[in-house]
């Protein structure tokens, strides 16, 4: 296997069983393992675990943003909503690596650079929020859409989104975060 062949095959397995077990607990040994590499290979490609956690989480920024572009409208509004229901839709299917990609306890001082991943997939939220809605600061009116975006995203994840409001629609709550936050 290549260098570049096994700090690929150590990152996916470690998506793998991130995805398997559903739990950020994921040791070098198991990622290991199921890359098919010695306990010891990680070490020579990531100088820690939060280094391996980091490369993973990218691979999850990176999915997220291709969901997040693939979801866009061509009015301004529908685009801001399909973005919504995309962020909730990845939550909702790749729980765990939602999770991994906000555990900053996690991940800081991993090196993975993922502000640069993640940086830019607000700046587009803000970016489509100045070109569409003349609002008096986009800063946060965009940051107030995807906090709430996030916690409903965060909130039926978990299960308490059921727990609290059975039978809410998300949809319509997509809609009024929306529309509360653009005016």
């Amino acid at each position: 296997m290549t260098a570049s062949g096994t700090r690929d095959a150590l990152v996916q397995a470690g998506v793998d069983l991130l995805e398997e077990t559903g739990s950020t607990e994921i040791g070098l040994r198991e990622i290991a393992r199921r890359a098919g590499v010695s306990h010891g290979a990680p070490r020579r490609w990531f100088p820690t675990h939060k280094a391996l956690l980091g490369a993973i989480a990218e691979v999850g920024l990176r999915d997220l943003a291709r969901t997040l572009t693939e979801a866009g409208d061509t009015d301004a509004t529908a685009d801001i909503a399909g973005w919504a229901r995309a962020y909730i839709e990845f939550a909702g299917t790749r729980p765990a690596m939602f999770t991994l990609i906000f555990r900053h306890d996690l991940l800081e001082g991993s090196g993975a650079g993922l502000r640069s991943v993640s940086k830019p997939l607000f700046d587009r939220l803000l970016n489509r929020v100045r070109a569409t809605h003349p609002v008096p600061d986009p800063l946060t009116t965009a940051t107030a859409l995807w906090v709430g975006v996030h916690g409903i995203a965060v909130l039926s994840t978990t299960g308490a989104l059921t727990l609290a409001a059975p039978g809410v629609d998300i949809d319509a709550l997509i809609q009024r975060v929306v529309r509360d936050a653009l005016g």
